[in-house]
């Protein structure tokens, strides 16, 4: 199906209610087949769940990745005018310009592990307001830059990876995190791109001030990126959500691109059934988002760098995951005795 038009942010939470959901009985044949190779059961560990997950979103016992397909989304941010990033805005269109090059790790990760990669920048040269001041977006910017996200999906792909570039954002992520999971604003808070001890401090008080000024719409979570997101934290809702709408698997990010998605978690829990969380990210809030949504990473290699790079590694993961899962030979296949 074809992710519903809506009108509102206020729509989306509802859309739990008309996604596809988990076939129950795909995993099931599934967790049969596993049962039925030339291995002790569950010997495969996270490899099998891994599987299953597959099978469970794409319909099938036999899942298989045809097409891998890899979105970056990029955005500016008006927070950065507090001081919370150490390096100037033009290095996101920078970045940019280096990945349509084919110069970044992601770029390196998504050609190793069998990815198409799109990068979409959003509207850079037009950053998003200051959310210690007013809103970060008006619904229509926000809604604009979900339905930006939505539409890059190919509804053909058999697993979608998400990724984000934007300086700030690790600012945007924390104050995201902290609006919806609450908690100490610091706890959610780390370097980024390399911010020093006086930058975190920065940081903090302005997600505080942030707060603060748009008490009012804590508890509605789609109203919280609104006033506190960016274009590419609400393109990657989009995109979740027209991932979901196809029955499409979804491997997320790191910490930005997670707190992004954990805004659907926080409108509905369910809304994030079809995601993996690639990596834990060294930044600190990280493993507390992960907590908060219920999250297990699938690698962790003590990156922090974005662009998606964490789960393009994981793709090499799950790829591994569906070979032995498709390709190893039955007991009766191979002629070998059960216990």
């Amino acid at each position: 199906m074809s992710l519903p038009s809506i009108a509102s942010l206020a729509e989306i939470p509802a859309l739990a209610d008309v996604l596809p959901a988990a076939d129950a009985a795909a995993a099931e044949a599934a967790r049969a087949r596993q049962n039925s190779l030339t291995k002790p059961p569950g010997s495969l560990g996270r490899l099998e769940q891994l599987a299953e997950f597959m099978a469970t979103w794409r319909g099938t016992a036999r899942p298989e990745i045809w097409r891998a397909q890899a979105l970056v989304f990029a955005g500016n941010h008006g927070i950065c005018a507090q001081g919370v990033n150490p390096y100037p805005q033009e290095v996101t269109a920078q970045m940019v310009a280096n990945f349509e090059q084919g110069g970044a790790a992601i770029n390196q990760l998504c050609a190793v592990n069998g990815a198409d990669l799109t990068v979409i920048a959003l509207e850079l040269g037009r950053p998003t307001a200051d959310f210690t001041e007013g809103p970060a977006m008006s619904e229509a910017d926000c809604l604009d830059a979900f339905w930006q996200g939505a539409s890059a999906v190919d509804e053909g792909a058999d697993v979608l990876i998400l990724g984000e570039m934007g300086i700030g954002n690790s600012t945007v992520a924390a104050a995201l995190a902290a609006a919806c999971f609450g908690g100490p604003v610091a706890e959610w808070v780390g370097p980024g791109t390399g911010s020093d001890k006086a930058g975190i401090h920065r940081k903090i008080d302005a997600i505080e001030r942030g707060l603060k000024r748009h008490e009012g719409v804590l508890g509605d979570a789609m109203a919280v990126l609104a006033a506190l997101g960016g274009r590419e934290q609400a393109a990657i809702c989009g995109a979740v959500m027209a991932a979901r709408s196809a029955r499409i698997p979804v491997i997320l990010d790191g910490f930005i691109c997670s707190a992004a998605a954990a805004v659907l978690y926080a409108a509905d829990k369910r809304l994030l059934d079809h995601c993996l969380v690639g990596h834990a990210s060294a930044e600190p809030g990280h493993r507390k988002l992960l907590a908060a949504i219920h999250k297990r990473p699938v690698l962790e290699f003590d990156m922090r760098l974005g662009e998606g790079s964490g789960a393009a590694l994981a793709l090499g993961i799950l790829r591994a995951a569906l070979a032995c899962h498709n390709g190893m030979a039955t007991f009766g296949e191979a002629g070998v005795s059960e216990a």
